[in-house]
């Protein structure tokens, strides 16, 4: 080849790689329009509704907006799909979502994602930050989501120090309502926590949605039903926290009558109480008697003290679980929606709705004596029978039966002997609070619970908000027989801060679930996604019931 070829192909092929750098994302010509930008403007600061083919913004539940064709070159857009799906990804689960994300964005060389980058940071920047009058930085977090079947992330606002103006550009196949994954936004009672969904918008092909980040700036990814992959790319521009506002002066005014009063939380926190007054043959009229002999007592004590957790499958007596099953189907059973959504979602019962057999149960799990039987099996102290640390320190190396009730074997002794050694009379652990007055012990051990209805679509979240004690939880199962955990519906622990989960819980019949935590430890109940819909024969996977209860010493 002639020197003269041979520099022309050289200069061609650097001239490819220029071109191949220099890759251009050239937005839609809406975003160049001054005319759409002022009316853009104008209705975003006055709260008002603006309905344009190129451009719509929103006021209500939060001001949001949505621009259909983003991207003005469709080859680009397909480019950056695939640039896109060939990033790694690792799989993200935890109490607030379910779905595959990539790392961030912010210095991917790759050249669709570079010039997305440059063009979100420069011109839609420029115009966010005219419309929405607040100043934004320069830079921006930006990462690639994909949400397959059953993927989910839960209501939540988005705010974090800093973030101003969140966007999600859908880079999805045709998609339909049907097929979930909808951007759902929700309206806020008078507490600022999400009341309702008044909104969802369906994932469209190029199209971008933005809003503002707020404290009611609410919103979920619904469960995806499809096998289609929904793929998007969102991030948050940055800006200066938001001023309050100014108030004009105003002249005198006639005193304004008081505003009504805001009506109380949808999620108050249950009461505590202490034990009711019982006899330890309540223990045998519900408990499995193995779990009443002393010596298994001692094994799971000692089991427990290891592990901070226990199983105590097939806890009750067959006869009593089965009626606590019939019992939960009662269509008499009033049930209410427990929420706000950005921690929970679940149904509890009404106690007084509850058929007897039901009452009966949580008295039970509320009785004296249950307590003293938790105290066995875990070492605390939740009655004033249960040895204390002190106590075990101050009777070390006397005989497990000593007067220092030393060991779960004496304590449960007890309970069921009086002082000659003869069984103990109904009502005697009852009368034996004066003991306790008398002995002037701390703090009184108390409980709380419910009873809560699980089906599709139900879960609670770790929450600032959360209790973090020390505790003892207790979790007690009806009608998941077959529940498979690929469900959801299991109760996960984790450290403060931390999404590996430290131990999870699965639902399993007539099983009690034993847990200590301390302060550092939270909890959750796993979104129960469409899988637990799907039957199998005559059994459709669609709902169980737990006893949820937490035992304070």
């Amino acid at each position: 080849m002639g020197a003269k070829r041979r520099g022309a192909a050289a200069a061609a092929a650097a001239g490819k790689k220029r071109g191949k750098r220099d890759v251009c994302a050239e937005l839609c010509a809406a975003l160049s329009d001054p005319a759409l930008k002022e009316r853009a403007t104008e209705a975003w600061e006055r709260g008002e509704s603006l309905q344009h083919e190129a451009a719509v913004v929103e006021p209500v539940p939060f001001r949001h907006g949505v621009i259909p064709g983003f991207l003005a070159d469709a080859a680009f857009a397909e480019a950056l799909r695939d640039e896109l799906l060939g990033l790694s990804f690792r799989r993200r689960q935890n109490d607030l979502l379910s779905l595959q994300q990539s790392e961030d964005l912010g210095g991917r060389p790759e050249p669709h994602i570079a010039a997305l980058r440059h063009a979100l940071c420069e011109q839609f920047r420029a115009w966010l930050s005219a419309v929405t009058q607040i100043e934004l930085e320069p830079t921006l977090d930006i990462s690639c989501a994909k949400y397959e079947y059953t993927d989910v992330l839960l209501c939540h606002d988005d705010k974090l120090e800093g973030r101003r103006i969140a966007f999600i550009l859908y880079l999805v196949p045709a998609w339909e309502k049907s097929d979930g994954g909808t951007l759902d936004l929700y309206s806020t009672d008078g507490h600022l926590e999400p009341e309702q969904i008044i909104k969802s918008l369906v994932p469209s092909w190029n199209t971008l949605v933005f809003f503002e980040v707020s404290p009611v700036s609410f919103h979920q990814v619904s469960e995806v039903l499809s096998p289609k992959r929904r793929l998007s790319l969102s991030g948050w521009f940055h800006g200066a926290r938001a001023a309050p506002p100014r108030s004009p002066p105003r002249s005198p005014q006639p005193p304004r009558s008081p505003p009504p009063p805001r009506s109380p939380p949808r999620s108050p926190q249950l009461p505590r109480s202490p034990h009711l007054p019982s006899d330890h043959e309540i223990l045998y009229e519900w408990i499995n008697e193995v779990y009443l002999d002393m010596d298994s007592q001692a094994q799971i004590q000692e089991e427990f003290e290891e592990r901070s957790e226990i199983l105590l499958r097939d806890f009750l007596k067959k006869e009593k679980h089965q009626l606590l099953c019939e019992a939960l189907e009662s269509k008499d059973i009033q049930w209410s929606s427990r929420g706000p959504a950005n921690k929970r979602l679940y149904e509890a019962a009404d106690e007084d709705s509850l058929p007897e057999g039901l009452k009966k149960f949580l008295r039970f799990l509320r009785s004296e004596a249950l307590f003293l039987l938790l105290s066995n099996f875990t070492g605390l102290k939740l009655h004033f029978l249960a040895p204390s640390e002190e106590d075990e320190d101050a009777g070390e190396g006397q005989a497990a039966d000593s007067a220092g009730h030393s060991s779960p074997k004496a304590e449960q002794e007890a309970t069921e002997a009086g002082a000659d050694g003869s069984p103990q009379q109904p009502g005697s652990v009852a009368e034996a609070q004066d003991g306790e007055a008398q002995n002037g012990s701390g703090s009184t051990p108390v409980c709380t619970g419910e009873l809560r209805h699980w089906t599709h679509g139900h879960y609670t979240l770790v929450h600032d908000t959360q209790a973090t004690e020390f505790a003892l939880d207790l979790l007690f199962y009806c009608g998941c027989g077959d529940w498979d955990p690929a469900y959801g519906g299991f109760t996960s622990y984790i450290a403060r801060g931390e999404d590996e989960e430290l131990l999870t819980v699965n639902p399993e019949e007539n099983c009690l679930a034993l847990v200590y935590r301390d302060r550092e430890t939270l909890k959750f109940v796993k979104y129960i996604n469409h899988q637990s819909l799907a039957g199998q024969g005559q059994q459709p996977r669609r709902r169980f019931w737990d006893f949820s209860f937490v035992y304070y010493e």
